[in-house]
């Protein structure tokens, strides 16, 4: 249960009495990558600093817990040095407790000479087309919060055994966890710690055909080799790509020239594309790369009315916008996907706090260096004192766990210098 606000009361009235031989006190709010990297930086720095970290769910571990894939353990081992700084004697976790209701952000700033607010990303960005709220689209976000057992998703309603086909908007490595765990065989993720109600789903699952669809080509996949060379690695599925989105232009073969990452990408899924059958066989499993496309209408269903059942697309080509950058544009032809469940990737979005200087267009906290700024103009001199940002909140929903790393570092040292 949520702590109550006057238990919330209570509990920093018997910390500060605890406390008071701290020089300085600290809190941290959030305990994913970013507020431990920061909570650690801010014990080493500061030798007599007292850390408080708090989260509003009763667990710790943000990211590492409800984002990485099941799958992936090896990227988890992080939490072991968490941990440890958990354990520190001057580190105190405490979860169940939200900014904003439990307590307001001008309540913590007084009572801590530091806050770092590094909560991360909690919402999604919309796409704001005709049928977006139709039953059986989703986010990655809540498909990924769902499977990994985050309280917010348990409860998640899928279309799993409605539809044998899922469309997945996106093509980074959100998309791709996404998309394996939908087509992986469920025996052999029973070896790994997936929430036991997302196994028992997907154990009854009548998805067999996945498609992956981007704005852009191959060449500007905005996934990374070792995700792409793990979907592509499933045993027995059928892959399809288009050989003619393959085609590559003269720009496109000076953008991978310059970006080893994206010709590795690109080298994949051309041999992707010409191995293996040409059709899939009976009940064999299907995941299909479309490039070129951006949704503009989701399908309502004739015979399940509010319930989605295809995406309604545009053909797209790259278009130079100056700078070396290019953009997706549409070309006004259509064509049409039927599927019944939909999951969008296309990016986390931040949420503000009463009280918090906030960049709505950018989805950001305005600050240099990690140091919060009174509002968006980016003037240096109107800093708001003792507060701080990290991570996605600070930069935007980048990078992977290790860029919280640096990206504590550079905020731990702004603190240290003030």
């Amino acid at each position: 249960m949520k702590m109550a606000i006057f238990q919330v009361r209570t509990w920093l009235s018997r910390r500060f009495s605890s406390v008071s031989s701290h020089p300085l006190q600290v809190c941290v709010v959030g305990s994913g990558p970013a507020g431990f990297y920061t909570a650690e930086k801010m014990l080493k720095a500061h030798q007599g600093a007292q850390v408080d970290i708090i989260d509003r769910l009763p667990t710790p571990f943000g990211l590492v817990r409800s984002g990485v894939a099941p799958d992936h353990p090896e990227t988890k081992i992080v939490v072991n040095q968490f941990s440890r700084a958990a354990q520190h004697e001057r580190c105190s976790f405490f979860g169940n407790v939200t900014l904003g209701s439990s307590l307001s952000l001008a309540e913590l700033r007084e009572l801590y000479h530091v806050v770092v607010l590094a909560y991360g990303a909690e919402s999604d960005r919309v796409l704001g087309i005709p049928g977006e709220d139709l039953i059986g689209i989703h986010s990655a976000r809540e498909f990924v919060w769902w499977y990994n057992g985050h309280p917010d998703c348990k409860n998640l309603d899928l279309e799993l055994k409605n539809t044998d086909t899922a469309v997945i908007l996106g093509q980074g490595n959100v998309a791709l966890d996404v998309a394996r765990i939908l087509l992986r065989p469920a025996t052999e993720l029973a070896t790994t710690d997936i929430a036991s109600h997302a196994l028992a789903a997907l154990e009854e699952s009548s998805i067999r055909k996945v498609y992956l669809v981007g704005r852009r080509g191959p060449v500007q996949a905005a996934c990374t080799a070792k995700e792409l060379r793990e979907v592509l690695g499933i045993k027995d599925l059928y892959i399809q790509i288009q050989e003619a989105d393959l085609l590559k232009t003269p720009k496109d073969e000076e953008e991978i020239k310059n970006n080893r990452i994206q010709r590795r990408v690109y080298e994949l899924l051309s041999k992707a594309a010409t191995t293996g059958h040409s059709y899939p066989r009976s009940g064999q499993r299907e995941l299909h790369f479309v490039f070129f496309r951006k949704p503009d209408i989701f399908l309502d269903s004739d015979e399940r009315r509010g319930h989605v059942s295809g995406v309604h697309f545009e053909k797209t080509v790259l278009k130079d916008v100056g700078g070396g950058k290019r953009v997706a544009v549409g070309t006004g032809q259509f064509d049409d996907l039927q599927c019944g469940m939909v999951l969008k990737s296309i990016g986390y979005k931040s949420v503000p706090v009463v009280g918090l200087p906030f960049d709505h267009q950018k989805g950001v906290v305005p600050n240099i260096r990690g140091r919060v700024l009174h509002n968006t103009s980016e003037d240096p001199t109107l800093l708001e004192e003792g507060l701080y940002v990290c991570g996605w909140l600070k930069r935007g929903p980048t990078g992977i766990i290790a860029t919280n790393l640096y990206c504590a570092e550079e905020t731990g040292a702004a603190n240290l210098a003030d």
